[in-house]
């Protein structure tokens, strides 16, 4: 990252440049291409009952997503799949608005990065696709050219994200950082921002951030903000 960028533009991904979750979905397409492997989500199960009594570990819950179904497939496997699968996601998942703000940005010199919770297996290659020059994501571990699908990583949401913001920071203490996420998750890292936008927030989340003096906007429909000072109001 330049030294000199004036603002750095940091995105989150999942709900705020794309319409939903991207990493289930990936998962899931990628097993259906033969539909036998779809039986493989039954060995999640377990994951998904200690996810939901036993303390809700989203890290813990996504590693077992991927052991399970994608452990040993091999690196030239999952970049076939990238080149076949997001170009679907370009066309079909992003946000309108949220390509608007990208290109603004990009317009005015500033440095993208992409900051997502989804992991390296393909947000990397969405990233460059998208035209961002640093990408931060949940790291997964491989044996060689082959998948083992554990996180090597911790999983970059919550306070992650703003220990990463932090990280940000230090390596260009002259930079303006705007951040942009959509859910209460990121607010720890968007109060940390210079300008922090919560994108397409739930009610819970917008009242959040409206105690927290952080921008709310919708890019679910038109480009209009969102009502952070009153949460019952709807959009």
């Amino acid at each position: 990252m330049s030294a000199t960028a004036a603002v750095i533009a940091v995105f989150d991904l999942d709900g705020t440049i794309t319409r939903r979750d991207t990493l289930f979905p990936y998962v899931l397409h990628y097993l259906a291409q033969r539909p036998l492997r779809l039986l493989r989500l039954l060995r999640l199960l377990p994951a998904v009952a200690a996810y939901v009594f036993a303390g809700r570990d989203r890290g813990r819950l996504k590693a077992a997503l991927l052991r399970h179904t994608l452990r040993g497939e091999t690196r030239a496997g999952i970049d076939s799949w990238n080149a076949r699968y997001l170009p679907r996601v370009i066309a079909r998942d992003l946000l309108a608005p949220a390509i608007a703000a990208i290109e603004r940005h990009r317009g005015a010199g500033d440095t993208l990065v992409l900051m997502s919770a989804s992991v390296d297996l393909y947000v990397p290659e969405l990233a460059r696709r998208l035209g961002f020059a640093q990408t931060i994501c949940t790291g997964v571990a491989r044996e060689g050219q082959a998948l083992d699908g554990a996180l090597v990583t911790p999983n970059r949401r919550g306070d992650e994200k703003a220990r990463c913001l932090e990280g940000l920071r230090a390596h260009d203490r002259e930079a303006r950082i705007v951040a942009y996420g959509n859910s209460t998750s990121d607010l720890p890292h968007l109060r940390l921002a210079h300008h922090g936008v919560l994108v397409n927030g739930s009610r819970a989340a917008r009242a959040a951030a409206a105690a927290l003096g952080i921008e709310c906007v919708d890019w679910r429909g038109t480009w209009r903000p969102a009502a952070c000072s009153n949460p019952d109001s709807p959009g």
